[in-house]
C-alpha cells in the first residue's frame, strides 16, 4: 500500500510545476513531504485526507495499484490533472494558506463614473472555502433623488500571487458584469488599510469599462453584520463619514478613467 501511495503521489506530482508548491499549497514542509514520495512512511489518516483532497479524488483512489490508477486518470477530465500556469482553477486552488491573514470583512471605497465624482462603499468579506478563497462584495447605492435604487451582490475568487490580491467577481445583476480587482498589501502584519485597483463596467451614463482606485479598509470583528451592512451607500467626496485618510488618497488620484471606444 505504501509503495502504490508514493508512486501514485510521484505521478500527480509530476503534472505540477514543482513538488514545492504542492507543499506550499497543501500546507506540508518539504522535508515531510520527501518522505511520502520517496515511500519511507504513510501519512496519517487526516493528512491523507488533505492530499486527497488537493488532487481532487479519494483516499482510495491514491492507494491503488499502478494500473488501476493509470485507468482512473484516463477517465478524470483533464482539467482536473492537467493544470498549468495558465488554468484558472490551478490559480484559485490551494489559496487559503497564504491569505488566512486577509480573511475577514472589509469596507471598499472607490469611484465610477455611474456616480460621478461621488464615493461608494462596499461591504466585502472574503471566505476560505475548500481550499480556495472567495469573495462575496454587497453594493447598494441609491440617487438623491430616488430615481436610482441599486442593490447588487458579487462573488468571486481570490488568488494571491506576488504580494497581491487578485479577485475575479461576477455580480448577479440582469447584466451580470465581471469585474476585476488587484490590492497591494503595503505590509503583511498591517492590514487595516490595503490600497488597490479595480474594473468594472459603468451602467450610466452609458454602459462602459472603466478602472479606478480601490481602499479596502478592515473591519473590527466586534462589528455586527448589520451595522457593517448600513454603513455601505454613496458619499460625497467631503463626507465626512468617510476615512479621512481615504477620502484624501481617493480625491487626490486621477478620477475614474472610462474607456471609451475609438471605433465607429
Amino acid at each position: 500500500m505504501s509503495e502504490n501511495f508514493s508512486n501514485n503521489l510521484r505521478r500527480l506530482c509530476a503534472e505540477r510545476i514543482s513538488i514545492a508548491q504542492v507543499c506550499r499549497e497543501i500546507g506540508f514542509n518539504r522535508q515531510q513531504f520527501n518522505r511520502y514520495l520517496n515511500g519511507g512512511g504513510m501519512p496519517s489518516a487526516h493528512n491523507l485526507r488533505r492530499i486527497a483532497q488537493y488532487f481532487g479524488m479519494n483516499v482510495d483512489t491514491l492507494l491503488l495499484d499502478d494500473d488501476q490508477f493509470s485507468t482512473v486518470l484516463k477517465t478524470l477530465n483533464p482539467s482536473d490533472n492537467h493544470r498549468s500556469r495558465h488554468s484558472l482553477d490551478f490559480i484559485f486552488k490551494g489559496q487559503a494558506r497564504q491569505l488566512r491573514r486577509y480573511l475577514g470583512f472589509y469596507h471598499g471605497h472607490f469611484q465610477t463614473p455611474t456616480w460621478g465624482g461621488d464615493i461608494i462603499r462596499t461591504l466585502v468579506w472574503l471566505r476560505e472555502e475548500k481550499g480556495k478563497v472567495v469573495s462575496h462584495t454587497f453594493e447598494r447605492a441609491y440617487s438623491k433623488d430616488g430615481s436610482v435604487r441599486q442593490r447588487t451582490r458579487h462573488l468571486g475568487l481570490v488568488a494571491y500571487q506576488g504580494n497581491r490580491i487578485y479577485l475575479i467577481e461576477n455580480a448577479n445583476s440582469e447584466d451580470s458584469f465581471i469585474s476585476s480587482t488587484i490590492m497591494f498589501p503595503a505590509h503583511r502584519q498591517r492590514i487595516n488599510l490595503i490600497q488597490g485597483l479595480t474594473m468594472g463596467v459603468a451602467t450610466r451614463p452609458r454602459l462602459m469599462p472603466y478602472a479606478t482606485p480601490i481602499i479596502w479598509k478592515r473591519i473590527s470583528e466586534e462589528r455586527s453584520p448589520r451595522w457593517c451592512i448600513e454603513q455601505t451607500g454613496i458619499f460625497s467626496e467631503t463626507s465626512t463619514a468617510i476615512d479621512p485618510v481615504i477620502r484624501r488618497r481617493l480625491v487626490e488620484t486621477a478620477y475614474p478613467h472610462e474607456f471609451v471606444s475609438q471605433i465607429g
